[in-house]
């Protein structure tokens, strides 16, 4: 293939005299026009295949903008995920109850799978959204050993809490839900540890992604954010006063992104806030706070937001978080990280993250 012997070739040429930002506007070109246009454009199967011909790619983009994309996705459909997200959220609100997480439906168990509907008030909380929370548990231990006193191992167990998934009158939407969003979850699991191996070999890192053999606590949301019925004097920006519906921020771990045809998300490049080209059947990849700190800051952590827009906008946002016992004290270099300074392990930050875990014992 073209592609791949050029781009094969180019490995060969001397680092000084390599034009990255110009080759992967020429060989992954983006219908867009503006800043990102350079942005690379990964082939899902070369990532997956830990082809290292893409390893400069990826480091040149998320050097230069924080982010890439991953796409030709085979059997991917984003038409799909949508249609199906659309449906549940346009659910009566007594049959979504079901699946409610228990702050807000306390007949039930779920703590932080299922649906979420946000808060009452909902023209003036900033969390704007209703979120739909599926993580990788089917199935967990029967119940809690209560001789196990000590609050790591009982937060071990309950970070392992089991999805809930809709039960309806229609036995083939439950059914095509649930199949669709199960794989969509090992889609995005498997981009993410591609891309940490990824940076493993890029940055010279090998003991990076030993950090991430496990993930109990990885999640992925499905989002719904409503149109406004008035707006909120606190969804302002601090940074340039533009009308915000999710507020500028950076991600914590592992973020793999669908926007859809969605407009409204914006990345920061060079102290401005640029609109990012829509996923589309592809997705976002960019990494958060933590996992910058775990690689000396190599590669940056994009802070991003989302813009106010006059539509009901629909994403998924997947996170692939280090292993529950992960050291997150210290850097691939050893230095002591920021999280470092008051945590040991990821199980430890998760708990303040999440904040209090209510027990429930089935």
């Amino acid at each position: 293939m073209l592609k791949l012997t050029l781009l094969l070739g180019v490995l060969l040429v001397p680092a000084a005299t390599l034009d990255l930002s110009a080759l992967i506007a020429q060989l992954w070109p983006n219908d867009s026009a503006g800043v990102f246009d350079s942005v690379a454009r990964i082939p899902y199967s070369d990532l997956m295949n830990d082809n290292p011909y893409v390893d400069p790619f990826v480091l040149h983009s998320m050097k230069a903008f924080g982010f890439f994309y991953v796409v030709d996705v085979p059997d991917y459909s984003a038409e799909a995920e949508l249609e199906l997200m659309t449906t549940f959220f346009g659910l009566p609100e007594d049959v979504k109850a079901d699946t409610e997480i228990r702050a807000h439906n306390p007949a039930n168990p779920n703590a932080y799978r299922g649906y979420c509907p946000g808060l009452d008030d909902i023209d003036a909380t900033l969390q704007y959204k209703n979120i739909f929370n599926i993580g990788p548990h089917e199935t967990r231990a029967p119940f809690f050993d209560n001789t196990l006193d000590s609050a790591t191992e009982k937060l071990r167990y309950d970070v392992q809490e089991p999805n809930v998934w809709p039960n309806t009158a229609d036995c083939d939407f439950d059914k095509e839900f649930k199949e669709t969003f199960q794989a969509g979850f090992e889609l995005r699991r498997g981009i993410a540890r591609a891309f940490v191996r990824s940076m493993s070999r890029a940055l010279e890192m090998p003991g990076l992604p030993s950090l991430f053999t496990e993930d109990e606590f990885s999640a992925m949301g499905l989002r719904k954010y409503p149109e406004r019925r008035a707006v909120n004097t606190n969804m302002y920006s601090d940074f340039d006063g533009e009308l915000l519906r999710e507020l500028e921020h950076v991600d914590s771990t592992v973020t793999v992104l669908s926007t859809f045809e969605n407009g409204g998300l914006q990345m920061l490049y060079n102290n401005e806030y640029k609109n990012a080209p829509n996923s589309g059947n592809d997705f976002i990849v960019n990494i958060g706070k933590i996992v910058e700190d775990i690689i000396d800051n190599e590669l940056m952590s994009v802070r991003h937001r989302v813009k106010e827009v006059e539509f009901a906008r629909y994403s998924i946002t997947y996170f692939l978080g280090p292993s529950f016992d992960a050291d997150i004290s210290r850097s691939m270099s050893g230095q002591i990280t920021e999280a470092g300074i008051k945590y040991n392990i990821f199980g430890e930050w998760i708990k303040d993250y999440l904040g209090a875990i209510e027990l429930f014992y089935y």
